[in-house]
């Protein structure tokens, strides 16, 4: 027993080994990245399809209320509203005896694609003013603002996945 002396073999991994390892998962990351950016592509997309969605719904039960003589209309007025904001803050019924308000949205959504940040990094820009808006008098290939709200569209020069240009949904 004297001179004789066991050595357990070292176990661990050897530099290269590491080196290896950290390589392949750079490799993987890189590889999940434009993954990752196309979900988030299509989750703006889906946002801005419903967005949109709920918006035009809006109008157009804005224009069947004043087609059913629910909301009051000038001779001159085409019976849109004359602005995104009273799809959420209400107009009188005046129907109703008792004036209650019609509302046709609970808030007005953000167009998902605009982009426009304060120094904070937050988008300052009221909801109504995220969107592009189309008059009944405008032309639908050429949209202008006007008297009242016939559609909205994406202000974004972006195109979509499926090479649609976003102001064209």
């Amino acid at each position: 027993m004297g001179g004789l002396s066991t050595f357990a073999p070292q176990r661990g991994f050897t530099l290269i080994e590491l080196m290896v390892v950290v390589v392949i998962m750079a490799i993987l990351a890189v590889a999940a990245m434009p993954l990752q950016e196309l979900m988030v592509k299509r989750e703006k997309e889906q946002e801005l399809r419903v967005a949109l969605r709920q918006i035009r719904s809006a109008i157009d039960a804005y224009k069947q209320a004043v087609d059913e003589g629910r909301i009051a209309k000038k001779a001159d007025e085409t019976g849109y509203p004359p602005r995104l904001e009273e799809l959420f803050m209400g107009v009188p019924d005046i129907k109703n005896p008792d004036k209650k308000v019609i509302y046709f949205m609970r808030h007005l959504p953000r167009d998902p694609m605009f982009v426009e940040l304060d120094i904070a990094g937050v988008t300052a820009a009221p909801a109504a003013d995220t969107w592009g808006k189309r008059s009944y008098e405008s032309p639908w290939d050429s949209p202008k603002e006007g008297d009242d709200v016939y559609d909205v569209f994406s202000r974004s020069e972006a195109i979509g996945l499926n090479g649609i240009p976003y102001r064209e949904w």
